[in-house]
């Protein structure tokens, strides 16, 4: 495909958006992305990361070659050794003694084979996803109210609300294309709405008209005293709810259980403003209510769902244009994975596995020799049955659980433990991939041929423009090979995907007769070329013709058994979590520019700079009890386990809560896998870990150096208590700290250097202010520069960085990386802000002072948020700051 200059159309890899791309190659091979404008989720908008996905995709650390015990092996000899030893292990032990452990990063049809092997072949339904830790409670909330897992409404409803609440939601950082067709529509008509409620003050604040920072949990009192005050200000659709709804009654009664001075204080609002806001959602026919993990990631998420849906029931505000509640997943295909029945509580199709009908009809189509008759385990409690060994062999595809899921210290132990494990992903070295038995080479994004579907129920094409590399192989003709092996050939012979595809339709389709509401029927017959022509389309499409764009529920008709919508009670309840001893509530979640585990942003030098460390963000006036300064390393700690990360002292911040990313892993830093200090709690009717309100204990690490540094080349090992690697564009950049001053530091900073000690070496010794300062060089070109001091290092790492990319045939030049900070008239670009075209907060700060004082301003200097957009509100707090100094 070199060379062409046709774009192909796909979609993006990253969160439940589900953007649409244009992908060229260029004559020199050089691959070219740009946002899709006629796709129907982004219209060409992207966010950094989707912009910057051509940095990751190169070879880079791939698994090329499957592997049995970390050597090279064929597909025959690994193959064989997967099909035979599930086979033994459900022979001797059950067909619970064997699970899969798959991803909402998985293509649709390489997750329908998978459920369909383990379910109807295998005849177990333990097969989970990673999907249960992000949208399972919105799952669980959908079936109790609407009787199916139905998002009622679409993308387009964000742009006709008058009133948006984002409930427990950084769209600004987490779904930023989302985040800009809001601010888009905002800027259209100033009389919209946004309300933020989350306990940070997050880049989504920009936006907001108000910001509600409720505390950790406090979701279910918010939305239960809401239904309360609709009830009692004349604000329910009485007609509504008598004719399309059940449980009105209960569900009001539950909700008058707290009253307005306990909200408002678990709101952290006055009683006013509290009641400002209710009046604001009471008035306001078109709102649209936005809910992500700060909703799903507790041990009471699924009540939050329903406290939330039972105010759009109250009010029949659901399935109407502009109208209704909305939960945005976060992975790409977490919506694909719950329609093929990929969670361990579902069948295929939206069938329920409690239902005998339901098992009945998927067996007879499948042809299987038997169906999983119950729910299977849930994540965490699957792996809880690995570590007591009921479970013997596992496979884990495009996921990386030794670092995303609760209490990981103890599922790597497990692993380690199991007498089986099989690991299909794109990166030779990840934290779970070191457990493996054996490993196998899955493709990777740009060489996946198959489909998504996105948070509007919006099914796109994934389309390859890369080869396969090496030995790789699509997961879905790995996981059809393992079936053949295991002597089900008949029904895993497929030669494409698109017959896979045209499979799950028609299963779809078969004997729904309405009763279902996903129904994909039309796409039964579909052919290979048919299916590389398709067009996105949001589902149902029962039939050729359906219409193109849908919503659910306003008609009053749901996929209950007696057809109404159904009012859940939700009791608000309070849960103490911290005490003396681990007074902080730890917040987890991500970061702007990173994604999951690192395993493809942390390949991108554009996507590193933005934050290129793990940290932990603070208030003020908790650090200053604590002892903590701004940039100290700190180490955050449970009873069991502690990571170490940089502190972030920040208002945006409440007292007594601590936020920390969940991206880092031992691939990129000493110590910090945050969700060792998860507990594996769950919501008792998802089974999705809580996620979000850890208690732990805050502490100063007592370093005695500090350390930062930049190389040309990856350090073979880091000898420091903590590190943290990231890619930079010529080379990588290392934060350190470490506990004891004497070492021998020409010695550390050859090996970091990968050079020998007898090197030439430039060296700067301040003993008296505890500074050392390293740099070697090969020929004019810098191989490494390590800066040491007693406190944080000072020097700009942006500046440092782009040394790797300088000439330095005069030693003059050379004695400025050692003086560790730019020559006489050169300028330092500051802490990255926009990624997208490397500008530093430095060169907008100088910006605004010479008077390009607004976002537009600033996007015509440097063109800064002029690409995705994601930075706009960082300029923003910088342009603000700007105006507070010049008016002191």
């Amino acid at each position: 495909m070199a060379g062409s200059a046709e774009a192909r159309r796909t979609v993006c890899p990253y969160c439940g958006v589900g953007c649409g791309l244009l992908a060229e190659i260029a004559a020199d091979g050089r691959v070219m992305l740009r946002g899709d404008p006629d796709h129907p989720a982004n219209f060409g908008r992207l966010c950094s990361k989707g912009s910057a996905l051509a940095e990751t995709i190169g070879l880079e650390g791939r698994l090329l070659h499957p592997q049995i015990d970390g050597r090279r092996a064929s597909w025959d000899d690994a193959l064989d050794l997967v099909a035979s030893t599930f086979s033994r292990t459900v022979a001797e032990h059950g067909p619970d003694s064997a699970a899969f452990y798959v991803s909402g990063q998985l293509l649709t049809e390489d997750y329908y084979v998978a459920n369909k092997l383990m379910k109807g072949f295998i005849g177990s339904a333990n097969i989970d996803t990673n999907s249960r830790l992000c949208m399972a409670s919105a799952v669980a909330g959908h079936r109790r109210a609407f009787g199916a897992d139905i998002v009622p409404g679409t993308y387009e409803d964000l742009e006709l609300a008058d009133l948006i609440v984002l409930v427990g939601s950084n769209l600004a950082w987490c779904h930023p294309v989302l985040y800009q067709r809001i601010a888009a529509a905002k800027q259209k008509r100033p009389e919209m709405r946004v309300v933020l409620v989350d306990p940070r003050r997050t880049m989504t604040a920009d936006i907001a008209d108000l910001h509600i920072p409720i505390r950790a949990d406090g979701d279910t009192f918010l939305f239960a005293g809401l239904l309360a005050w609709i009830a009692d200000h004349d604000a329910l659709d009485r007609p509504y709810i008598a004719a399309h709804t059940t449980g009105f009654h209960a569900a009001l009664s539950a909700a008058r259980s707290a009253d307005l001075d306990e909200i408002a204080a678990r709101a952290c609002l006055s009683v006013d403003e509290l009641a400002a806001f209710y009046a604001l959602f009471a008035r306001t026919a078109k709102v649209v209510t936005v809910y992500s993990q700060g909703v799903n990631q507790s041990r009471a998420g699924t009540d939050k769902v329903n406290a939330i849906i039972n105010c759009h029931l109250a009010t029949g505000r659901i399935g109407k244009p502009g109208m209704g509640p909305f939960s945005v997943t976060g992975q790409p295909n977490a919506m694909g994975g719950r329609e093929v029945g990929g969670l361990a509580n579902m069948l295929a199709a939206h069938m329920e596995i409690e239902e005998p009908a339901h098992r009945d009809r998927v067996r007879r189509f499948w042809r299987s020799p038997v169906i999983a008759e119950r729910p299977g385990l849930k994540a965490v409690d699957m792996f809880r049955a690995v570590a007591d060994g009921r479970i013997k062999a596992i496979w884990i595809m495009a996921t990386n659980p030794v670092d995303s899921l609760p209490d990981a210290a103890s599922v790597e132990a497990a692993l380690k433990a199991c007498p089986f494990v099989v690991v299909s992903d794109v990166q030779a070295k990840t934290d779970t991939m070191r457990c493996a038995h054996v490993g196998l080479p899955a493709a990777n994004w740009g060489e996946k041929n198959g489909t998504f579907t996105n948070s509007e129920r919006r099914i796109s094409r994934q389309r390859p423009f890369l080869p396969l590399p090496g030995e790789v192989r699509p997961d879905w003709q790995i996981i059809c090979d393992v079936g053949k092996r295991m002597g089900f050939a008949s029904a895993f012979s497929y030669a494409t995907p698109a017959e896979i595809f045209a499979e799950h339709a028609a299963l779809s389709a078969f004997e729904n007769e309405g009763t279902r509401g996903f129904d994909i029927g039309a796409f039964a017959e579909i052919d290979a070329v048919q299916f590389d022509r398709m067009q996105p389309v949001q589902w149902p499409q029962p039939e050729a013709g359906s219409p193109e764009n849908t919503r659910f529920f306003a008609d009053g008709r749901f996929f209950t058994p007696d057809g109404k919508g159904r009012f859940i009670a939700v009791v608000p309840a309070a849960e103490t979590r911290t005490c003396k001893e681990y007074p902080f509530v730890l917040n987890t979640g991500r970061v702007r520019d990173h994604w999951h585990t690192m395993t493809r942003t942390g390949k991108s030098p554009r996507l590193s700079q933005h934050l290129a460390e793990p940290f932990v963000e603070i208030h003020p006036a908790d650090a200053a009890l604590h002892g903590i300064g701004d940039a100290d390393i700190v180490q955050i700690s449970t009873a069991n386990h502690a990571i170490l990360v940089r502190a972030m002292l920040t208002t945006r911040q409440v007292v007594g809560s601590v936020f920390a990313p969940i991206h880092w892993t031992d691939q990129f830093a000493a110590s910090a896998r945050v969700a060792v200090l998860v507990a594996g709690v769950v919501d008792p009717h998802s089974g999705q870990p809580a996620s979000k309100t850890s208690a732990v204990r805050v502490e100063r690490f007592a370093a005695a150096r500090y350390g930062f540094a930049v190389l040309r080349e990856e350090p073979s090992r880091i000898e420091a208590e903590y590190w943290a690697l990231a890619k930079c564009v010529a080379g990588w950049r290392v934060e350190l700290a470490f506990a004891q001053a004497d070492r021998d530091w020409p010695a550390f900073a050859a090996q970091l250097f990968r050079r020998t000690v007898d090197t030439d070496v430039l060296a700067y010794h301040d003993l008296r202010a505890g500074q050392q300062r390293f740099a070697s060089f090969d020929c004019d070109r810098l191989a490494g520069a390590l800066f040491l001091d007693s406190k944080p290092v000072a020097v700009s790492r942006n500046w440092a960085v782009d040394q790797l990319s300088a000439e330095f045939s005069k030693q003059g030049s050379r004695l400025a990386v050692v003086a560790g900070r730019p020559g006489r008239g050169l300028a330092d670009r500051g802490a990255i802000v926009c990624s997208c075209f490397g500008i530093g907060a430095n060169q907008i700060a100088a910006a605004v002072a010479a008077g390009y004082a607004s976002l537009e301003a600033i996007g015509r200097k440097l063109q800064a948020g002029t690409n995705c957009g994601s930075c706009r509100a960082e300029i923003n707090g910088i342009i603000d700051t700007q105006r507070l100094h010049a008016a002191e």
